[in-house]
């Protein structure tokens, strides 16, 4: 029988996709020996490389979402999808000049650990049990998508991409814990900025050069479209900024940043995931901009898909790129999905052992324990994020895009708010924490449910009623505009109350806020968990290069050929750049 996917894919695709998923666990296995304890298990010991941690927390920012969601949007709003990613750049160049520094030098091993420091034991479990959840949520959305999205365009079946995508990832997480995470984090790097360069490269051929496609992209959607008030589109873009900086530099991020060896390190690391985010759209969006001029019909194209736009960059990919390349693509797709996974797995497991199991079930475990904790709340906490991913695929009323941004704007910022101010401000009572939470989300609860358009149109006694996009847009602006404004008078109100805490927790505050302003050095020397992760990870680069690199062999025209010997050769090339640097002293 044939299905969606005999038009698209060819057996040297479904090879590289099966190779790429071997790959995946073999890395978990390549690094568990590289922990010993919970340290290494969730946050590597600390002890890792700034372009480790630079590459996973840009991979952390990064899902499936880029490629189908936000590919959405650039099809039918031209450049307005720049502002995300660019206002990432933005959010993480300010973690380089101020917070990712202060997140590595809270010298904890879980950010619900520098969570209890600072606000108290409530605030810990607060966290716990709304973070576990929501980070379930969050991966099982990603998880949909993905699913949704092969479903439809290659004729996957929805339920088998989702376990076999989150079983990979499970094998991943706990046979190498965070380093294994982090490691497949940078690995997913390679694999994504190559391939995507060629995709920008072979659609701009196609459509004659970017001065075509800026030329014949549709005119009324270069800057945004489907607007009755154009003054919404700037609001937007305002928002986006203030919301992006939000979500990368509140406390909770400091996961990021917890693995790097030092300040230094960490600094580096947002500064080189800045760099990527402004690196990065401007190949991303092309193959997308590119659909809308080449594929205007593409809702015909993808009939399964409720948003066919949501195809727009696969369905460029599958136009212009060579037999085989397009398996390379998809693996670049799951492996954005799999290192959100992954990584907001690895915490989750962190948060629960640490902080519950050890805090208040176990107080006098012993390492050995907590480790074996680690790993089976890592199998529990995967099964239920696929679950969930499988549940998701009810949601039919509401786009990739919107649901993401939605769901930051109206769950992720009411607990990012007091997670900001809490690292800048010290004299709050500790209940100012979680009473801006609860505060926020039932502020969310009111806008989602009684500040509609509808409701808006009449207030404003507007005579053109907002279009769909707008609809979605508002929901998204007040509930970012409010819950912050909201949220942040109530907490800094809250130092009216501020009293002087007793002894133990004054000391708990005060040790904090002493850590968080003293530098973390491990000096100049090179040591041997720095040849290890270049070494190993020199080797595994090498070992995919090549594989990518000897795919130049298909039966393809000399352009296709090319193209697999450029993504080998830079594979290749970093991969020597760093098995050399592992004999390095200094």
């Amino acid at each position: 029988m044939n299905t969606v996917a005999d038009s698209y894919l060819t057996n040297y695709d479904s090879a590289v996709i099966g190779f790429y998923f071997v790959f995946m666990m073999v890395i978990g296995f390549v690094f568990r020996s590289f922990v010993s304890n919970t340290s290494d298990y969730f946050r590597g010991g600390g002890k890792m490389s700034w372009w480790m941690t630079g590459s996973s927390a840009f991979m952390v920012q990064f899902s499936a979402w880029t490629f189908t969601g936000a590919a959405s949007k650039a099809y039918n709003d031209g450049t307005l999808i720049f502002v995300i990613f660019f206002a990432n750049a933005l959010g993480f160049l300010i973690n380089y000049w101020y917070f990712a520094g202060k997140f590595r030098q809270s010298r904890v091993i879980t950010p619900v650990q520098a969570m209890r420091e600072r606000f108290g034991k409530t605030a810990e479990q607060v966290f716990t049990w709304l973070q576990i959840p929501i980070g379930t949520l969050y991966a099982g959305i990603w998880l949909n998508g993905l699913g949704v999205f092969f479903a439809a365009v290659f004729g996957f079946d929805i339920e088998m991409t989702i376990w076999a995508t989150g079983l990979v990832v499970l094998v991943l997480s706990i046979t190498g814990g965070s380093w294994a995470v982090v490691a497949s984090d940078f690995m997913q790097v390679l694999v994504l900025m190559p391939i995507s360069i060629v995709a920008a490269a072979f659609s701009l051929r196609e459509v004659g050069g970017l001065g075509q496609l800026i030329e014949r992209f549709p005119a009324d959607r270069m800057f945004g479209g489907s607007t009755n008030y154009a003054s919404i589109i700037w609001i937007w873009i305002a928002v986006i900024i203030v919301k992006q900086f939000a979500s990368t530099n509140n406390l909770m991020e400091a996961s990021r940043y917890l693995c790097a060896k030092d300040t230094w390190h960490a600094r580096k690391g947002a500064l080189l995931a800045s760099s990527l985010f402004i690196i990065g759209p401007l190949v991303w969006f092309i193959p997308p901009m590119t659909s809308a001029v080449l594929i205007p019909d593409i809702d015909a194209m993808f009939p399964q898909l409720k948003n066919g736009s949501e195809a727009a960059y696969v369905a460029m990919c599958i136009k212009v790129l060579p037999a085989g390349m397009l398996g390379l693509l998809m693996s670049g797709i799951f492996a954005a999905t799999m290192s959100s996974m992954d990584s907001g797995l690895n915490r989750n497991a962190g948060i629960f052992v640490k902080n519950y199991y050890q805090s208040i079930l176990r107080p006098h475990a012993l390492d050995k324990e907590l480790l074996i904790a680690g790993k089976i709340a890592t199998a529990i906490f995967g099964v239920l994020i696929i679950l969930a991913g499988i549940k998701f695929s009810q949601l039919k009323d509401i786009g990739l895009f919107d649901l993401m941004l939605q769901f930051g704007a109206l769950v992720a910022i009411p607990m990012q708010v007091p997670l900001i101010w809490g690292v800048v401000i010290k004299k709050t009572p500790d209940w100012a924490c979680w009473a801006t939470i609860a505060l926020g989300l039932t502020t969310s609860f009111l806008v989602k449910t009684f500040l509609t358009a509808e409701f808006l149109q009449k207030a404003l006694n507007l005579t053109e009623p907002f279009s769909g996009r707008e609809a979605s847009d508002l929901t998204m602006i007040l509930g970012v505009v409010i819950n912050l404004t909201v949220g942040s008078s109530f907490f800094l109100f809250s130092m009216r109350f501020y009293k002087e805490p007793e002894a133990k927790r004054a000391e708990e505050v005060d040790t904090l806020f002493q850590n968080l302003n003293t530098e973390v050095v491990s000096g100049d020397e090179v040591s041997e968990v720095d040849r290890s992760q270049s070494k190993a990870l020199g080797i595994l680069s090498a070992i995919y290069g090549a594989f990518v690199g000897l795919m130049a062999v298909l039966p393809n025209p000399t352009s296709g050929r090319l193209a697999f010997a450029f993504c080998g050769s830079v594979l290749l090339l970093i991969g020597w750049g760093l098995w050399k640097s592992s004999g390095k002293n200094r």
